[in-house]
């Protein structure tokens, strides 16, 4: 039997191998880890649906494959030692593998799950009932195209009726754009050759790069983006995490100010929805969401990764605290799943224990804001007519001016200055 590529997840059809843990001539058990696969950031264990002798691997580490992909050949135990039968008999001459030699496809181009390699055979070589014939013959379908499931490859009813399913598939979707109507070509890559001036070192670019690349390409070709700058007053945050901070350590929690961002961002986002929203193009809508999921950019070796806290408005700090705690290390470990990374409705991208100040924060679609928060730094403000040092942390909203106003933007950034300025103790008790 062939193994193949799973469902991998709503909307995931595709990944690259990572590790093949198995080998030719090995022998495995049914669900056993026989690769793992990194998709959209993540990295799963995929296992095997059967059990059996390892026959022939066709995939290896790098390789891009897509849901229904074969993975390996299984063969049942005892079934390799047996002594080679006469040679196989010779394929027909008429028939042809059209797809030989496809190129990689992207996920919005890769083949449905159920689609196989489309075959042609001649209609003499087709095994088939004198009824199935008569129909292919009265709708124009070529036998030669349909691949039995019966013994033998025998063609029945349901092969033409999932044939014609695939077809009318097909068809329903749309062509796609020319590239010239869409947008300028991209220039062709120019490869230059660098050691001619000085010695170099090459560093392959990881899938999870790729991703990334991929991500805010497409977020910074399609978006009209618009970054709002301005200063956050976080002394009150600060007071509230150094007294309160002790407490949450005796529970083994960490206190830092981005559960007390998570908060503020949270309340800000039920007073303007707008924020929390995704435009659905195709069918020409705003999409305004009733929860609110906040996503968090970790800084990893790896690269940046964006795992997701939902309902926050509905959490505790304290829990909050910890959620943020054991999703960040587990993001850094690479043990984050591709749901954990999805569903989110605004993110958070807070660079103040690196360093830096204002920055453009890129919006991680479909969502339609990011907020970016630099390093905070004692300043003097003046407030009331008197000058005070205050702790200010520089803030950058980001957000889709196709959905958004500068107007709403504005009045969003003054209730989160409030937001923060005004904090409840009573939030931050445990």
């Amino acid at each position: 039997m062939d193994v193949k590529l799973p469902k991998l997840g709503e909307g995931a059809d595709n990944g690259v191998v990572v590790n093949v843990f198995v080998k030719e001539g090995d022998t495995i058990a049914k669900d056993q880890a026989i690769m793992e696969l990194e998709n959209e950031k993540a990295v799963a264990s995929i296992p095997s649906t059967g059990a059996g002798v390892v026959s022939k691997i066709y995939v290896k580490a790098g390789d891009r494959i897509t849901v229904g992909q074969r993975i390996l050949t299984l063969e049942e135990a005892g079934a390799a030692a047996a002594p080679a039968a006469a040679a196989p008999a010779p394929k027909p001459a008429a028939k042809k593998v059209a797809a030989q030699a496809a190129p990689e496809l992207e996920p919005e181009e890769a083949v449905e799950e159920s689609a196989e390699v489309e075959v042609e055979i001649s209609n003499a070589a087709v095994a088939a009932a004198p009824s199935i014939r008569k129909m292919a013959r009265e709708l124009g379908i070529h036998l030669g195209k349909i691949r039995g499931s019966e013994s033998g490859g025998r063609i029945v009813i349901s092969d033409v009726r999932a044939y014609i399913q695939r077809l009318v598939k097909a068809a329903a979707k749309p062509a796609p754009v020319a590239a010239s109507a869409a947008a300028p070509a991209k220039p062709a890559a120019v490869q230059i050759d660098f050691s001619q001036w000085g010695p170099i070192l090459k560093k392959p670019v990881t899938p999870l790069r790729k991703v990334i690349a991929r991500r805010l390409s497409e977020s910074w070709n399609s978006v009209a983006r618009v970054t709002q700058f301005d200063d956050l007053d976080f002394t009150r945050l600060c007071e509230l995490r150094k007294k309160f901070a002790p407490a949450y350590e005796a529970k083994g929690v960490k206190l830092t100010l981005t559960p007390f961002v998570l908060r503020a961002v949270a309340d800000t986002l039920k007073k303007h929805s707008i924020f929390n929203a995704s435009l659905d193009e195709v069918a020409g809508e705003i999409i305004l969401k009733e929860y609110i999921h906040l996503g968090i950019a970790v800084d990893t070796d790896q690269g940046l990764m964006v795992p997701v806290i939902r309902d926050v408005d509905k959490k505790s700090l304290f829990d909050l605290a910890k959620e943020l705690e054991l999703l960040a290390a587990r993001a850094r470990d690479r043990k984050i799943t591709a749901d954990e990374m999805k569903g989110g409705t605004f993110t958070i991208s807070n660079q103040g224990a690196i360093g830096g100040a204002h920055f453009t924060p890129i919006i991680n679609l479909p969502e339609v804001a990011i907020l970016g928060l630099g390093r905070s730094a004692l300043k003097p403000v003046v407030r009331d007519g008197k000058v005070e040092v205050r702790q200010m942390t520089p803030m950058a909203l980001s957000y889709d001016h196709r959905v958004i106003d500068g107007g709403s933007a504005a009045r969003f950034t003054v209730d989160l200055l409030k937001a923060f300025e005004n904090f409840s103790e009573q939030a931050v008790k445990i």
